[in-house]
């Protein structure tokens, strides 16, 4: 099963909303639910279904800044503030692209166990519709549900996501000066 759809209307989203109120990414994976949470929340190395990203963060925990960087630790990419870790069924945490001056939003992780495995669902929440946020969220939406069931069943991402992995690395000298680590330090606030 893998499922992605917004949920604007189900989530009473009218035409003057900024924001669409939820988009959700559904999939299940072949894996005890102990083995999903455990790649979807490691921070020792790097996660190709975070696009290469490894998770740095003093302790994931509610209240602790999250912050994803590239391989070399130069760039981040993502910052956050964890808002829920419930091991191994909830983790939630707000969620800033650092080269978009959009506002916060809210990404959540959502894992049960199924008879297949795991049931794997991502929710992004309140993405300020219309920016480039809610377009890379949306990709990327399905970019993670799909290389995290692939990674978690056969040890390696899909092979589209192998080459948009090798293509990134490449772009990867042009990423913008205001996304360098020393700009978003765990102290700065966000948002």
């Amino acid at each position: 099963m893998n499922d992605s759809r917004s949920d604007t209307a189900a989530a009473g989203h009218d035409e003057g909303d900024a924001a669409a109120e939820r988009q959700y990414f559904r999939v299940v994976i072949r894996a005890p639910i102990h083995k999903v949470w455990a790649e979807l929340t490691r921070c020792d190395s790097v996660l190709p279904f975070f696009f290469n990203s490894r998770c740095a963060t003093p302790g994931l925990a509610p209240g602790a800044p999250v912050r994803m960087l590239s391989k070399d630790g130069k760039y981040a990419s993502v910052v956050g503030e964890v808002l829920e870790f419930d091991p191994p069924h909830r983790y939630a945490h707000t969620f800033k692209f650092t080269s978009f001056d959009d506002p916060l939003c809210v990404v959540r992780y959502v894992l049960k166990e199924v008879p297949e495995g795991t049931e794997f669902t991502l929710i992004n929440e309140n993405v300020p519709t219309g920016t480039k946020t809610e377009k890379y969220m949306t990709s990327g939406g399905n970019f993670i549900t799909a290389n995290l069931k692939a990674l978690v069943e056969t040890g390696k991402p899909t092979a589209g996501g192998r080459f948009a992995l090798l293509m990134m690395g490449l772009f990867a000298p042009f990423t913008p000066k205001q996304c360098r680590a020393e700009y978003w330090p765990f102290d700065r606030k966000i948002g």
